[in-house]
């Protein structure tokens, strides 16, 4: 998480989390074939995160500061690289102008709630599949996220 500040007040925020075990525009970007193993999960846990909160302060909005905001908080992050799932990068371009690689549209073949939770790969060990909830599924069903990465090599 990085936050940013005007004088002692924080305006902005990124929230960095593990990233999804699988995603079909991940895989064909970084060239992933094969069944994911936790060791295949933890070696890319160790080189990859997600980007996948950016809240700016309304007050602050359209300033131009989100890009060298988002710009910023991946440079200094300590993980090779940084991706990103927006709705709003079809859009609005400023995952580009803070440095992304715009990679692709994900479009979901089963926009059916289990379908939308398996993008996530979240099955239980019990072989059942946690799923999104009602509220999440029905308001984000038909989107199409672009998918961005950021290459943090130094």
């Amino acid at each position: 998480m990085t936050l940013l500040w005007h004088a002692e007040t924080p305006i902005g925020i990124c929230v960095f989390t593990s990233p999804a075990l699988s995603l079909s525009m991940r895989n064909r970007f970084f060239g992933l074939t094969g069944k994911r193993t936790s060791t295949k999960a933890k070696a890319l846990n160790h080189q990859l995160v997600t980007l996948s909160r950016v809240v700016i302060h309304p007050s602050y909005r359209g300033a131009g500061l989100a890009s060298e905001f988002i710009r910023r908080s991946c440079e200094s992050s300590q993980w090779q690289w940084i991706e990103t799932l927006a709705q709003m990068g079809n859009i609005n371009p400023f995952f580009e102008r803070a440095g992304f690689i715009r990679v692709g549209i994900t479009i979901k073949k089963n926009q059916s709630r289990s379908g939308h939770s398996a993008i996530y790969g979240n099955s239980r060990k019990s072989g059942k599949q946690r799923m999104v909830s009602k509220e999440t599924h029905r308001k984000s069903q038909y989107s199409q996220p672009v998918y961005f990465v950021f290459d943090n090599r130094r």
